[in-house]
């Protein structure tokens, strides 16, 4: 396992990080099993999320943490502060109640990194920033972050810390992947991939902020099991999301040469478009779903895969020929 620093924190971060939405407590023989088996492969660190399965996932990862005592040896990324059908949710309120709940579920006295979930442009920096770093102050937290938020609000709210002497966003967390989105796959999401994504890559290189980014598959597009030739079959398996966002022609043209690739290096699909993400300039930690230890293995695997500059271009269409 490749592991990075975040400042501010103690303990190393491993390159991939670890979801959590498949841990179940219908099933905690499952769920140990293969948080022991990611853990055994050097992933130290776990994203969760408030809104994920009524915190089911939270509570599972808090019980394996306490019966494996490794609380000190893991990092916590959690999110708060999603929207719901209601209201955008990013007020102080908010920020606390979600921390509060999600501290309760892991039997944990703090987060390492904690990440707003998304953004409301609409309100101001400054209390969100207060809010957050009361919290730090208490020692319930980290480091901060925004998932979905734009790097000009992250800029904005980090010149805001600077002005008050308050601790700013550490870490970022957007989509980033190979394939370029047509639409968001969900409302108010922030991607930095393909052309669009370029002025955003930059800025994050510039001021050198670390990246956690989710759907480094494409929600299951580099997957494996979908194909140029098997499409018509097998889409109705799909998440309509993935539909929307991910099945355009460019895209397409990049599975074809992910597969090209992965066949001449004797790797899978999901392999090569994990290396692609790993492989950028801007520091990315990507968040992956292993559901099982052969998939945990898999992925570890893609770390080793440095992909060349010609080859990365060539796998984004930016160039006809290795």
């Amino acid at each position: 396992m490749q592991y990075g620093r975040i400042q501010g924190l103690d303990k190393p971060v491993s390159r991939l990080v670890q979801g959590t939405i498949m841990l179940t407590a219908r099933d905690m023989d499952y769920s140990f099993d293969l948080l022991d088996r990611v853990f055994e492969a050097g992933i130290n660190t776990f994203d969760t999320g408030h809104i994920y399965g009524n915190g089911d996932g939270e509570r599972v990862l808090g019980r394996w943490i306490r019966e494996r005592g490794v609380r000190d040896r893991v990092v916590i990324l959690s999110k708060g502060c999603h929207h719901n059908q209601d209201r955008e949710r990013v007020t102080p309120y908010d920020i606390g109640a979600d921390l509060h709940d999600s501290l309760a579920r892991f039997q944990v006295d703090s987060v390492d990194l904690y990440v707003l979930h998304r953004d409301d442009p609409s309100k101001p920096v400054g209390p969100i920033m207060e809010t957050l770093n009361g919290y730090i102050i208490e020692g319930k937290i980290g480091v901060i972050g925004g998932s979905n938020w734009s790097h000009l609000r992250i800029e904005e709210a980090n010149q805001y810390a600077a002005q008050q002497g308050l601790s700013p966003f550490t870490v970022s967390s957007p989509n980033f992947s190979l394939a370029d989105q047509a639409e968001p796959p969900w409302a108010n999401c922030i991607s930095v991939s393909g052309p669009a994504g370029a002025e955003a890559r930059a800025w994050y290189l510039r001021n050198r902020m670390p990246l956690f980014t989710w759907s480094s598959l494409a929600n299951g597009f580099f997957s494996g099991r979908l194909t140029r030739g098997n499409f018509e079959s097998v889409k109705d398996q799909l998440d309509a999301s993935t539909i929307r966002s991910y099945c355009t022609e460019d895209n397409f043209r990049r599975l074809d040469r992910v597969e090209q690739l992965a066949l001449e290096k004797g790797l899978a699909v999901p392999q090569v478009a994990l290396a692609y993400v790993l492989c950028q300039s801007v520091e990315i930690f990507a968040l992956v779903g292993a559901h099982s230890g052969e998939e945990v293995a898999a992925n570890a695997q893609a770390l080793d895969l440095l992909l060349t500059s010609t080859e990365q271009e060539w796998l984004d269409l930016k160039r006809e020929n290795r």
